[in-house]
């Protein structure tokens, strides 16, 4: 019998390293598909590999003393939101570079190629989006797991025991949030 992810979650959170072992090919899949999911919506001809993103967000997971995982849609979401700090990271240091500020080590300097576009896109949707958080934590969640995740709408409806409908309703609703909020920002 396969163990429970949540159960290994929550043994991991108490420092067992033996679950750590044991939960790593049980996430392994999902984790890819969400990295390879962002790694999708860089500019074409970067060269980082799904692999790197992994294991940067998994480092930072990993480093956090006081992680404690709720259950595994608690620990998806804390990936998404990894994965998308370190690629909003990246985007701010190479903007910072290209302003002659220093800049901070980032791992993923493998050769990923952005535009500047893509990156001031990027920090300033990672801006709105935690502002989204303080006024609607839900639909701001549903934007990490199906935006930077790459779950679908029956995904994250399972993840986060609301009904697909819900889901779509928080979808479009945060999606026509960050339009305006983003829009505002541009003029």
């Amino acid at each position: 019998m396969q163990p429970n992810v949540t159960e290994l979650l929550n043994e991991w959170s108490r420092g067992n390293q033996a679950a750590l072992e044991q939960l790593m090919p049980l996430v392994y899949a999902q984790l890819h598909k969400m990295a390879r999911h962002q790694m999708r919506g860089q500019n074409p001809g970067h060269t980082l590999q799904t692999t790197a993103l992994i294991h940067e967000a998994w480092l930072r997971m990993a480093g956090d003393s006081e992680k404690h995982w709720n259950s595994r849609v608690h620990f998806y979401g804390v990936a998404a939101k990894a994965m998308r700090h370190v690629l909003v990271d990246y985007a701010r240091a190479r903007h910072a570079a290209k302003r002659g500020g220093a800049v901070p080590s980032v791992s993923l300097e493998e050769g990923i190629i952005v535009s500047d576009e893509r990156l001031t896109g990027l920090i300033m949707l990672d801006e709105a989006l935690t502002r989204l958080g303080q006024l609607h934590a839900r639909q701001a969640r549903v934007v990490e797991l199906r935006f930077f995740a790459g779950f679908t709408i029956e995904e994250i409806a399972n993840l986060l025991n609301v009904s697909a409908e819900t889901v779509m309703l928080d979808w479009r609703a945060a999606k026509a949030w960050l339009h305006k909020e983003l829009g505002r920002r541009d003029a």
